[in-house]
């Protein structure tokens, strides 16, 4: 363990080491990259999520990784009713083998 931890310390003092270095390769008179989403042609709430995701990266973040589970029970939930419906029963374990 403590050569693993030795060894992860070098890789973080070597990575410090070359970070700054990566920064400015590109020069004094670089300036910093922006990131936005073209919203010319979206309407919606395909609008309104690229133009959350141009204000703020923080509120983004948050309205995704709350609506990435909702979304999931709801899909999960009408998997069930539309398999229930078809005739596909998974409340009960019966094997059908014997």
């Amino acid at each position: 363990m403590y050569k693993l931890w030795i060894k992860l310390t070098g890789v973080m003092a070597m990575a410090l080491m070359v970070i700054p270095d990566v920064v400015l390769a590109a020069g004094p008179k670089a300036a910093l990259l922006v990131i936005v989403a073209d919203t010319r042609k979206l309407t919606g709430w395909e609008a309104w999520f690229a133009n959350l995701y141009n204000e703020s990266h923080v509120y983004f973040t948050i309205v995704t990784v709350v609506a990435i589970p909702v979304i999931g029970v709801i899909l999960g939930f009408l998997a069930d009713l539309v398999m229930s419906r078809v005739g596909i029963d998974l409340k009960s374990r019966e094997l059908s083998e014997h």
